[in-house]
């Protein structure tokens, strides 16, 4: 009933307010999206896919059109309006609906009828514990059936994601493979002298292009709030020719809220205001953009004309041959070596062009590990406190918080209320996880998501599955009693918490909060629209609100997203042979978060380019669910019949073999016929590859000429002469016009409008 109520409020949302995600969507310029496109009539292409005339009315015109939608939307589809990534993301959430289909047809059609042949327990036959493996007697043979078919769960996992890879033929990147990102370099070294250095070291070597790289993080901060500011200045410049009457507005923060006129919110003329802070932005752009040259970060991209060149050169940088105290062989050299400072290079393949985030760059070496290790410091020290929700929800018990609903004896409230507060606290505390993976300032986009995909599904499975099976509130518990004296003693009842019947029915409860009040939430993305309406708030003036509503998209959070999902899996997949009634609702979780995904990858998220080692981590990281599962398995046997029963020292020897596999295979690169990976390199060009996020790929001449350097350093409007702003301004003019007038008369804009003549 929630889900549906939810889904609901959802329709009437998207008609109301979600109108604002399609306009950021087209017009967002200074996101991955605008990097993706290379000439101004693509510069809307998300227009076509998302709000033109012919797809709204055929997908998106009802009220709850789009739940149909969802199904319409073709693969081929979202790679031309998503990405790559995109489809390999679903592709993953495919393969893990066929997994769930294949373990719940085991689970409960076999697993199921054999705890309940049991009568350990009460002899209920809607007693939940009957489902349960508590409900077998100790030594009986049939804990060998739980035991193979948890050896088969994980058998079928690794050929699922060995599947999965193989028919996702990853296309790399001509331009990716035929660059090398150095870092290192000599901050006096200029582009000429590296191109040197390699065509002089190297033999029949031609360098195309060397790229330097700046510290332009200040730089894209003046040009995003010029061109904000130029556009404010724009609208309220022809609202005034229309009206023939100035508008007056408060340029504080949330000035259109305040009501009274005090020293210091003085409201001003809105054409004058905008007209001096452009004035000053443009001269501390341009005083910044003279200065940027002499801010060299030591790296820089060097692009070849041949891969092999490039795989040679890569090689001699990275080749190990010992000798004395160094791990290293010397490169070649020449007569810039020394001062190009060769020998302290670190050379890798460069990552796209679209995935490098420019403004981090400058935050390097050691003051980036500094930052790191605070960041980590600081995080770990609150979540070894409050691990789980449990600790917090003890801590408002002490409040009285959760008392009136005690009081209430509904059996139905009772119960679900603490698996809620677990989603919602469990919701809450990995975005904390989240954004201390984005304060860290990754270089790169992908770099983010996999650092951000590894610490939310570690935290999350301590959080959700380790302590609560275990009875444990926080890492704070868990490492005392891992470490106390006592331990081997308090370990069989620690130990046999985790089968407890009441345990199993809490997380079956969990995973179906998660199927239907999580995957909800995400389609609603209330954490999005209450900082959209924060924004809205804070915006001074109509035109910064119309500003915040047309870039106010985000790109789609692959780390987040993978470990949400693995975490659930994960529960799923361990419980799958002691509780396996959870399968079913696993597989209805991975259901409907397929579909909300491919409703707001489509609709309400800007493309991202990322690379292929966040899609291979998370296909490692799939592994850990049926190796917790016999984890769950030996803890059972050991706790019910002893460590030195056959059944006991069947499933250690399976568990000890599946993880010396799976850490030779991670560590060394062994035993790759039986690791879960099958990634296959596709440098075939097809008709789907020569069109990238809507629009025609572009010739490897632009590419190299363009492609590795900071947007705003190649943006042909950035010189901020009198003839190229007035230029500047009429393009603005023509692009504001193309979005207005053409399909975004919406009752937004009206609001706006009226909101001016008050």
């Amino acid at each position: 009933m929630c889900f549906l109520v939810l889904l609901f409020v959802f329709s009437i949302l998207r008609k109301v307010a979600w109108d604002y995600g399609r306009l950021a969507l087209v017009t967002d310029a200074d996101s991955v999206a605008s990097a993706m496109q290379s000439e101004t009539p693509d510069r809307y292409e998300r227009l076509t896919s998302v709000s033109s005339s012919v797809d709204f009315e055929q997908r998106d015109n009802g009220f709850c059109s789009w739940l149909t939608a969802i199904f319409r939307i073709k693969d081929e589809e979202i790679r031309e309006k998503c990405g790559e990534d995109a489809v390999h993301y679903l592709s993953f959430q495919r393969h893990i609906i066929g997994l769930l289909v294949v373990v719940g047809v085991l689970s409960v059609g076999i697993v199921l009828p054999v705890n309940f042949s049991g009568d350990l327990l009460e002899n209920n036959a809607y007693s939940f514990g009957r489902t349960t493996i508590a409900n077998l007697k100790s030594g009986t043979n049939l804990l060998w059936l739980h035991t193979v078919f948890a050896f088969m769960y994980l058998l079928l996992t690794v050929y699922s994601m060995r599947r999965h890879t193989s028919k996702m033929h990853y296309k790399e990147d001509d331009l990716v493979k035929r660059t090398l990102f150095i870092n290192g370099i000599s901050k006096y070294a200029e582009e000429s002298h590296i191109k040197q250095h390699f065509e002089q070291a190297y033999e029949n070597c031609t360098v195309l292009e060397a790229r330097i790289c700046y510290n332009v993080a200040k730089l894209m901060s003046l040009n995003a709030e010029r061109k904000k500011t130029e556009r404010s200045r724009k609208f309220f410049t022809d609202l005034m020719a229309k009206e023939h009457m100035p508008t007056m507005i408060n340029p504080k923060p949330c000035g259109h809220l305040c009501c009274c006129v005090i020293t210091g919110c003085e409201e001003e003329e809105a054409v004058s205001y905008y007209t001096r802070r452009e004035a000053k932005l443009k001269e501390e752009y341009r005083k910044e953009k003279e200065k940027v040259n002499t801010k060299p970060l030591g790296m820089a991209f060097v692009t070849f004309r041949n891969e092999a060149m490039t795989a040679v050169i890569l090689k001699d940088f990275n080749a190990c041959q010992c000798h004395d105290c160094t791990c290293r062989q010397e490169p070649r050299s020449s007569q810039f070596s020394d001062a190009l400072h060769v020998y302290n290079w670190s050379v890798t393949y460069a990552p796209d062009p679209q995935n490098v985030r420019w403004e981090h760059l400058s935050l390097g070496g050691l003051c980036w590990w500094i930052r790191c290790f605070i960041i980590n410091c600081i995080l770990f020290l609150l979540l070894f406190f409050l691990t789980t929700p449990a600790i917090i929800i003890s801590t408002m018990d002490k409040f009285n918080v959760t008392k009136p609903v005690e009081y209430l004896n509904n059996p139905i409230v009772t119960q679900f209320f603490p698996t809620l507060l677990l989603w919602a606290f469990s919701a809450l505390l990995p975005t904390i996880v989240y954004y201390s993976a984005f304060f860290e300032a990754h270089w790169t986009r992908s770099g983010e998501n996999r650092t951000t995909m590894h610490k939310c599904y570690t935290f999350l499975i301590f959080m959700v599955l380790l302590l609560p099976s275990l009875g444990l509130s926080s890492l704070d518990v868990f490492f005392r009693w891992l470490f106390d004296k006592k331990f081997l003693a308090d370990a069989t009842v620690r130990f046999e918490c985790v089968f407890l019947p009441d345990n199993g029915a809490f997380f079956v409860n969990y995973v179906i909060a998660s199927a239907f009040i999580g995957n909800a939430m995400d389609l609603l993305r209330i954490p999005g629209l209450l900082m959209y309406m924060i924004r809205l708030c804070l915006a001074p003036s109509a035109a910064e609100r119309r500003n915040v509503k047309r870039h106010q998209a985000f790109e789609f959070q692959f780390g987040a997203a993978y470990a949400w999902m693995m975490c659930v899996f994960t529960v799923v997949m361990t419980y799958s042979i002691t509780c396996p009634i959870i399968v079913p609702f696993g597989l209805m979780y991975m259901l409907l978060k397929h579909l909300v995904d491919r409703y707001n990858m489509y609709y309400a998220y800007l493309p991202s380019k990322l690379d292929k080692k966040i899609h291979s981590a998370a296909v490692t990281q799939v592994v850990a669910a049926p190796i917790l599962c016999l984890f769950w398995l030996l803890f059972f046997s050991t706790v019910r019949t002893g460590f030195v029963t056959p059944t006991s020292m069947f499933t250690l020897v399976v568990l000890i073999v599946t993880i010396v596999v799976c850490l030779s295979h991670v560590c060394f690169g062994h035993f790759k016929y039986l690791s879960a990976h099958n990634y296959k390199i596709d440098t075939k060009e097809t008709e789907v590859d020569r069109v990238e996020n809507g629009r025609p790929a572009s010739s490897p001449a632009t590419q190299v000429q363009q492609m590795y350097i900071a947007q705003v350093l190649q943006d042909p409007n950035s010189d901020e002469t009198g003839t190229a702003s007035g230029e500047d301004e009429r393009g603005s003019s023509q692009d504001e016009e193309m979005i207005n007038e053409a399909d975004f008369q919406s009752g937004e804009d009206s609001l706006i409008a009226n909101e001016v003549h008050h």
